[in-house]
């Protein structure tokens, strides 16, 4: 299955670069090329798009703008000459950031990011005991066995691991446990998400895990309860 992309660039040699580059990647089709970026814009609102590689510096509006007002964001790899607005790309949970020259190698890395997200997406995060979550623009496969305990930080969850340091992935604490096995993992404060099989003590309102000790919130304690009656 081929990944849908739409082009933005007000410099239309720039398109005909990426043009050239996708069409060496069987994995990757141009739906769309556009050097007016509201007709991008109109185009993606009304379109099936899995894939959009769009310039930052435009007269119409700023790349990072029309990306933050699309209601259903594409994947995005933002291309510019301009290498301060990295911050902004990481922001908007964009797959890459190429900086302008861009070289046919560093377009197939990031083609091949898009690639991994776009079989995540297909496959579910879930498969043979692995969650994949997406951190410093890259899937990260993380064994569910190796999983601690899961701690939110403001917009941020952080995955802490047995066997490595913690992963930092913009994700709330919902959308995780939906992805985690129900009958293996549970939450028992605002703020944390606790294997069950590493439960080694409930005393009062903590519970110590393999390595740490953790509250356990009020809103949560009768469930806690429930499990060691």
């Amino acid at each position: 299955m081929q990944i849908k992309c739409v082009l933005i660039d007000d410099e239309p040699l720039a398109l005909e670069v990426l043009k050239k580059y996708i069409n060496k990647i069987p994995a990757l089709v141009v739906a769309h090329s556009f050097d007016d970026a509201i007709a991008g814009k109109e185009y993606i609102e009304n379109n099936a798009i899995d894939l959009l590689f769009i310039d930052i510096n435009m007269p119409d509006i700023k790349g990072t703008d029309l990306v933050r007002s699309l209601r259903n964001k594409p994947m995005v790899i933002f291309t510019t000459a301009y290498k301060n607005y990295a911050i902004d790309g990481f922001e908007l949970d964009a797959i890459d950031y190429l900086v302008k020259p861009i070289e046919f190698s560093r377009f197939e890395k990031a083609a091949q990011k898009a690639g991994d997200v776009f079989q995540y997406k297909r496959i579910g995060s879930i498969e043979a005991g692995h969650l994949f979550v997406r951190a410093d623009y890259q899937l990260i496969k993380i064994n569910v066995s190796d999983i601690e305990y899961i701690e939110s930080v403001e917009d941020y969850i952080k995955i802490h691991l047995a066997t490595a340091r913690p992963v930092m992935t913009l994700m709330t604490m919902k959308a995780v446990l939906e992805k985690l096995p129900s009958s293996q993992f549970a939450r028992i404060h605002r703020s944390y998400i606790i294997p069950l099989a590493k439960i080694r003590s409930v005393v009062n309102r903590k519970i110590t895990l393999t390595s740490v000790e953790l509250p356990i919130g009020n809103s949560y304690y009768d469930l806690v309860r429930s499990w060691i009656k």
